[in-house]
């Protein structure tokens, strides 16, 4: 029987650090208030005329490449979750292909927010399990600073988000020891408009970015995050149970829960629910902010980096975002 594993991981961020008291100068918040709230101590912009989505997700993935011992032209596949494209169209996934290349190969763009990495990683699985392909290389890239509204009006959504790239390698393995166990995908489209941004958008009366000129608030990204908390908080351990429960196993055996970077408070109260203790919890968002479709594979990165990530470990991956989206991965490394 055919299975997927993840056998090369790598991450990029960029060089330019925002921290709180940077944000102190562009707008009326504070490092106090600002941590309180989120946890987020700074994050990372990505610097104009060198950094591109494209390009970070490129050097994340030369890493996962070169760490899962083969070539750019072994992989078969390419599954990429952004919801920030360096182009309207075409997805940036046809560009760092063409950067490290793979031209000829299938790309494939996952728009699912906070929880695309996961529904990323779970349509590669399937691809492997079906026989269709054997290397994948799994992406999610985020420069999401220059939809930010750095004014006092946009603060409470503006201090949150960073930029930043993550990758994995998934190959095709018969070892049913070290694999993907299972995937649990998730979303209720009632809660569309709790957190979006409308423009640019099709459905308009004259083109698609004109009402973006008349009013650069259609631009901006809404989030009543009450709603988000209140669902989050909900969601997050329900589909982490529902993927132990799918593989027979209680909290307790789960090595490291890395659960998608929203809001420390967030990962702080599902960590109680589930009754983890601290150590099994890997948290990151102090760095690097909320980089949505990159905040999975960043923090396990740089969890498999410190060593917290071994050989035989039950790693689960949990995210809930905008749409409402959810999904969790149980995996044994």
């Amino acid at each position: 029987m055919i299975f997927s594993k993840i056998t090369g991981i790598g991450h990029y961020v960029p060089e330019n650090v925002i921290t709180n008291q940077y944000l102190e100068t562009l707008m009326d918040t504070s490092d106090a208030w600002i941590t309180e709230r989120t946890g987020i101590k700074e994050r990372r912009y990505f610097t104009y005329g060198k950094d591109t989505n494209a390009s970070m997700a490129a050097e994340a993935s030369k890493i996962a490449i070169e760490r899962a011992g083969i070539t750019p032209q072994d992989i078969d596949f390419i599954v990429y979750a952004t919801i920030t494209p360096d182009y309207y169209f075409p997805g940036p996934g046809f560009v760092m292909q063409r950067e490290l290349g793979m031209q000829g190969i299938g790309v494939l763009d996952i728009r699912d927010q906070c929880s695309g990495f996961i529904y990323a990683l779970s349509t590669a699985d399937q691809f492997i399990k079906s026989g269709m392909y054997k290397n994948i290389l799994v992406v999610g890239s985020e420069i999401q600073s220059t939809f930010l509204n750095t004014s006092n009006e946009g603060r409470g959504v503006a201090v949150i988000f960073g930029d930043g790239a993550g990758a994995v390698v998934l190959q095709a393995t018969e070892n049913a020891q070290h694999r993907i166990l299972s995937t649990h995908l998730h979303a209720d489209g009632t809660y569309a408009e709790e957190l979006y941004v409308k423009d640019p958008g099709s459905s308009r009366s004259k083109r698609f970015y004109d009402d973006l000129v008349e009013d650069n608030k259609t631009g901006d990204v809404f989030m009543n995050g009450s709603a988000v908390f209140k669902h989050a908080i909900v969601r997050f351990p329900e589909v982490i149970r529902e993927a132990l429960d799918k593989n027979g196993l209680k909290p307790e055996d789960i090595d490291l829960l890395v659960p998608h970077q929203a809001n420390l408070r967030i990962s702080e109260y599902v960590r109680q629910q589930m009754k983890m203790p601290e150590e099994k919890v890997m948290n990151n968002i102090q760095k690097y902010g909320n980089t949505t479709g990159a905040s999975i594979p960043i923090a396990l990165c740089e969890a498999w980096e410190s060593g917290r990530v071994k050989d035989g470990d039950l790693i689960c991956l949990a995210a809930f975002g905008s749409g409402f989206t959810w999904g969790s991965a149980l995996i044994r490394w």
